[in-house]
Formats: structure tokens, sequence, C-alpha cells
């Protein structure tokens, strides 16, 4: 009977880690299907980022559901995925991040919002692996030009590193994001490609047999 315990007891622990890690892993997966969503919903929306702009940008994050909330301090705070394009034009696998920002001032309530950033040069977020780094700190940051053509829109080629888009209730809505943070995820990284996985290596893939990967690098070609 003591024989079987000790042969039982490492099998009910091996099950629990494996279904611990699927629960985990579904939570990433999740969080790669929203941040699908968020940029065919951008993609849809009459006043939207400019094709050209994305077509020179070499990185871009993409926060599904951010919340902000303020009442006097405000804060912001979500999880969502960062991706860089590589030297043959396509994007690279998804590296899970986390925002986190404050803010001082007459504010209350709480809002969802889907936040969109994008980075004129990749080095930014493929530095990220050694540590986070600060939006309007570290890097310049300004609301990006809307519009489907550059004929109508120019401003993508300010000097500003990052172009800021967010969207809340289906409306773009200006959001202050200077001061915010941004860093890698580890923990999601090693929960959906296993821990063998850095932001480096990642940054650095195309090929994927996720389907809900694929499915994302389809809506950021698609914008």
């Amino acid at each position: 009977m003591k024989t079987l315990k000790l042969l039982v007891l490492p099998m009910m622990l091996t099950c629990f880690i494996v279904l611990t890690s699927a629960i985990d892993a579904g939570k990433e997966t999740e969080r790669v299907r929203n941040s699908t969503t968020v940029l065919n919903d951008f993609g849809k929306m009459k006043e939207s980022i400019p094709s050209d702009l994305i077509k020179q940008a070499e990185g871009i994050i993409v926060i599904p559901h951010m919340i902000n909330a303020g009442l006097a301090i405000g804060g912001k705070r979500g999880k969502g995925i960062s991706m860089v394009k590589l030297a043959d034009g396509s994007w690279s696998n998804p590296v899970f991040v986390t925002f986190t920002g404050g803010s001082l001032g007459l504010q209350i309530g709480v809002q969802a919002v889907d936040l969109v950033l994008v980075f004129k040069h990749k080095s930014v977020l493929t530095k990220m692996e050694k540590g986070d780094f600060t939006i309007g700190g570290d890097v310049s940051v300004a609301a990006g030009p809307v519009g489907r053509s550059s004929s109508a829109n120019t401003d993508y080629k300010l000097e500003a590193e990052v172009y800021s888009y967010s969207r809340s209730k289906g409306l773009f809505a200006g959001l202050s994001i200077n001061g915010s943070n941004i860093s890698v995820d580890k923990s999601a990284i090693a929960n959906f490609y296993g821990s063998g996985a850095t932001s480096h290596t990642l940054f650095a893939e195309t090929k994927s047999s996720s389907a809900d990967v694929g499915a994302l690098k389809k809506a950021i070609v698609a914008l």
C-alpha cells in the first residue's frame, strides 16, 4: 500500500503540472487572439492606421483591453504582444509584454482601451530582454496619424520613435502614455513557447506551428 502511494503521488503531481501549464498557456493563446481581434477591428475603421506607416514600421505592440483607471491619481495596466519586422519584410513571432503606467490630474472612472504602438525602429524592442523601457523617457512618442493613404497623412515622417493609437468603445480615444513602462513577460513566454524561449530568439523567428500566431501576422499585414 505504501509503495502504491509512492507511485501515485508523482503521477498526480505530474498531471497537476501538465494541467496547470495548459491553463496558463490558454491565457497566452487568448492574448494572441485578442491582439488579432484588435488589429482586425482597427483595420475596419474608416480612420485607421495608415498602411504606409505599417510598411515603414519595424515594430509593433498591441495591448488589448488595457485598463485605464483614475481617481485623482490614474493608472494603466495591460498585457499584450510585441513583434518586429525582419530583413525580408516578414514579422517575427510574438513576444509577450506587460504595460504599466500612471498619471496625475483630475480624472475619475475606469475604461478598457485597446492600444497599438507602432515603432519606427525595432532596436528599441529587441533590446528589451536586457530590461524594460519607458515610453516618453527612453523613446519619444506621438499620437499617430490616421487615414488610409499617406497622401492625406504625412505626419508619420516626423521624428517620433513611437506612434500611439488607442481605441475605446469602437472609437479613437486620446490617451497619454508618457512615462509608461513596457517589459518582457518572461513567464508568459515560458508558458506559451517552453522554458528555452527568450525574446531574443522569438524576435528572430518567423516560423510557427500555431494557427493563432499565423492569424496575428496576417492581421498586421492587412492593416
